[in-house]
């Protein structure tokens, strides 16, 4: 069994590697060339390169169950074709135990999915992030900018904020902040328009620079209006109960955000009585997508119970794209939909993997009886 361990074990990890070499190399490709359009002075080539390669390992994540599919269903296929599995199953494999194998294999490649998906991947995004603030002169937030909410109880009253930030710059600086100030009425109090913010990771507190401050007060002026008058400061420290790694969490891609990062910025939008099913999907996807590359192992191990001259490994390799893609697709839409409408989270994120398994499970035991 040690042999037959190590011929499959060999020869998949292999041709996965080969296949989610591929996929890597079409993905930097697309990246680099993207990313030529903004270059000039400000931007090489070089820099253009190495945002690039920072993408890469957020796109191992996503194409790995494809490539696991991919790699072992050429290899089971070509085992068939050679008859090489048809030895090993008159030798006493069974099903069984090569299924228990292959789903070894299958949660070896998940684990390394979820190492590279919550901890490589969020850490190179973040610096890709980086590299396009010191060099494009910020990363942009959407149109609207990123919103953030934060109460505070002062001696006046309870106080309610809504922060805007519009861009990201390199080493956590903020750009285009607007804090709007309301009381336990809702009532706007007061506006902070500053060019530019750092917060403190240890304090909580902003350090805002070039900084209008705009009050609304209850005097009228002659005409009846409510006045409103302007302050404009060079600096101005404005205490917050948001710690860094929420802010950071805000100004970053979902895609830059680990496990850890979704739940506690989750947890801040619930008590700020925020919608976070988009979080809740993302982070239920990210904690259950590794187990698709157990998922996509049962899936291909069927073929190596297809007649070899059924069809050529080719035509069994073009199924296998066709099942990662609308895996993938279906992914995608799932998500969608469950934010559309307002399904649960978890099931969601469980229903693409759980539907395929299922698929798979129940070719194996067709094959398995019938061919």
């Amino acid at each position: 069994m040690k042999t037959v361990r190590q011929l499959f074990y060999v020869d998949i990890v292999t041709a996965v590697a080969f296949v989610a070499l591929a996929f890597l190399s079409l993905s930097f490709f697309i990246d680099f060339i993207d990313q030529l359009g903004d270059v000039g002075p400000a931007y090489s080539v070089l820099q253009a390169t190495l945002y690039s390669l920072l993408l890469v390992p957020g796109h191992f994540y996503e194409v790995a169950p494809i490539a696991v599919l991919i790699g072992t269903i050429y290899t089971l296929a070509r085992m068939a074709q050679s008859s090489e599995y048809t030895i090993l199953r008159t030798g006493g494999l069974g099903p069984g135990r090569a299924l228990s194998l292959l789903a070894v294999l299958g949660l070896v490649f998940g684990v390394l999915t979820f190492v590279v998906g919550d901890y490589l991947a969020p850490l190179s995004e973040r610096q890709a992030g980086q590299v396009q603030a010191l060099y494009k002169g910020g990363v942009k937030l959407g149109r609207s900018g990123a919103w953030l909410k934060d109460h505070a109880t002062t001696p006046e009253g309870e106080r309610n904020y809504s922060i805007n930030v519009g861009s990201a710059g390199p080493k956590g600086l903020l750009n285009d902040i607007r804090i709007f100030e309301f009381d336990d009425s809702n009532r706007l109090l007061r506006r902070i328009a500053a060019a530019r913010a750092q917060v403190d990771p240890k304090t909580q507190a902003w350090a805002l620079q070039d900084v209008t401050v705009t009050r609304w007060i209850d005097a009228r002026d002659g005409a009846g209006a409510r006045q409103v008058p302007e302050q404009k400061l060079p600096e101005l420290a404005w205490n917050s109960r948001l710690s860094s790694a929420v802010v950071a969490a805000t100004v970053s891609p979902v895609s830059a955000m680990s496990t850890i990062d979704l739940a506690r910025y989750i947890g801040h939008l619930a008590e700020n009585e925020q919608a976070a099913q988009i979080y809740q999907i993302q982070f239920w996807k990210r904690a259950l997508y590794p187990f698709a590359c157990l998922v996509m192992v049962g899936l291909a191990l069927p073929f190596a119970y297809m007649h070899a001259r059924a069809s050529g490994i080719s035509l069994k390799v073009f199924g296998g794209i066709m099942l990662g893609i609308s895996f993938v697709l279906l992914n995608n839409v799932a998500g969608h939909l469950g934010l559309l409408r307002n399904w649960t989270p978890w099931m969601v994120a469980a229903a693409p993997s759980a539907l395929y398994l299922l698929l798979s499970l129940a070719a194996f035991s067709w094959l398995v009886r019938y061919r």
